[in-house]
């Protein structure tokens, strides 16, 4: 595997990355855990404008369905020791700039989606714990919130906002979270100390259907179909910020664990899915240890999934992958080295 990396910018504590579409031009955005902007940049890389100063902290980004350019992203969500404040707002540009304010106070919101349901829209939010009294307190377990998402957001404000319900409740250390298109709709994964859930949006009433697919605690995850036998492997990393990967696989009777990466990989985070060359790929980041960043593959020759370094000693938080002119791309915010970077694979 051939590898350009191209150094994008300085970001510190870079954390979030999402990609964006305004005027029909791809962009990616790109912000940062701590106090600290959120940035614009162009779909080769080049930085555009800076959307905000702050306040940062900043887990997640989602684009509005139909919104040229307008977005939602967390706020406020400094580490899980500081997140009393955390909130969801909604940033719009416009001629004189970006323009946030908040869809929602949520204390502790970590990981939230945009999810298309059959008929409408529903945003769905993952709380990583719901208090504390001191330092790595967890005993108050965390939440899954939703609520219907109207297409109209221009009436939220600190004053008016969002009502968001809980529909999943006691979930120790709810990080973990993915999204699965489906169809006609879209589904997710949440991973927690509890084991992995699938969540399905509702079709005619209000009500979620909610499905645990493993119990072991698990960080982060997804699914993908890596030996493209028509199944979707699932991908952990676990425990929670921990140092395993895994991979599960429904063989009949539910999923069950086939394949056990043999290095313990401190402090696991990272974790997205896409192509190169056409072949399915996972690429998967650690902050600690060596912080590398890997491609996952299943090799048919040997009959067994395999792993590439593709950078090291980057310690890369998110990661983000996209195909542009045919060229596969991944963009990883290097959290751990302050270092935006954009890898390009042929």
């Amino acid at each position: 595997m051939k590898v350009i990396k191209r150094k994008l910018a300085d970001l510190n504590k870079c954390y979030s990355v999402a990609p964006l579409k305004i005027d029909g031009q791809d962009r990616i955005l790109v912000a940062a855990e701590k106090q600290d902007p959120c940035l614009l940049f162009d779909a080769d890389g080049s930085e555009l404008e800076t959307v905000w100063e702050g306040p940062g902290g900043v887990m997640s980004m989602v684009q509005v369905p139909g919104g040229n350019g307008s977005f939602l992203a967390t706020h406020k969500f400094y580490s899980p020791n500081d997140s009393k404040e955390a909130k969801i707002v909604i940033a719009q540009p416009g001629e004189d700039g970006w323009t946030v304010r908040t869809l929602v106070d949520l204390p502790f919101v970590h990981r939230f989606d945009i999810l298309k349901g059959k008929d409408r829209n529903w945003l769905l939010a993952c709380t990583l714990k719901s208090g504390h009294e001191f330092k790595e307190d967890w005993s108050s377990p965390g939440k899954v919130w939703a609520a219907e998402l109207p297409a109209d957001l221009s009436g939220f404000n600190e004053d008016n906002q969002l009502q968001i319900m809980p529909i999943a409740e006691g979930l120790l250390r709810n990080h973990g979270y993915s999204r699965i298109a489906c169809e006609d709709h879209d589904e997710c994964l949440v991973g927690s100390e509890n084991g992995v859930f699938r969540f399905a949006p509702p079709d005619q009433d209000d009500s979620w259907n909610l499905e645990k697919l493993i119990d072991s605690p698990t960080s982060d995850m997804l699914l993908v179909d890596l030996d493209e036998d028509g199944k979707d492997e699932l991908i952990t990393l676990s425990p929670f910020h921990g140092d395993q990967i895994s991979i599960w696989k429904d063989l009949g009777n539910g999923f069950e664990k086939i394949w056990d990466y043999g290095e313990k990989t401190e402090f696991l985070h990272a974790i997205t899915a896409g192509k190169i060359n056409g072949k399915p790929t996972a690429f998967i980041g650690n902050r600690k240890g060596k912080r590398n960043l890997y491609a996952l593959t299943w090799d048919p020759a040997s009959e067994t999934f395999v792993t590439e370094v593709i950078d090291t000693d980057r310690g890369p938080a998110n990661v983000m992958y996209f195909n542009k002119d045919g060229r596969d791309r991944l963009v990883a915010t290097n959290r751990e080295t302050d270092e935006i970077a954009m890898y390009e694979f042929s």
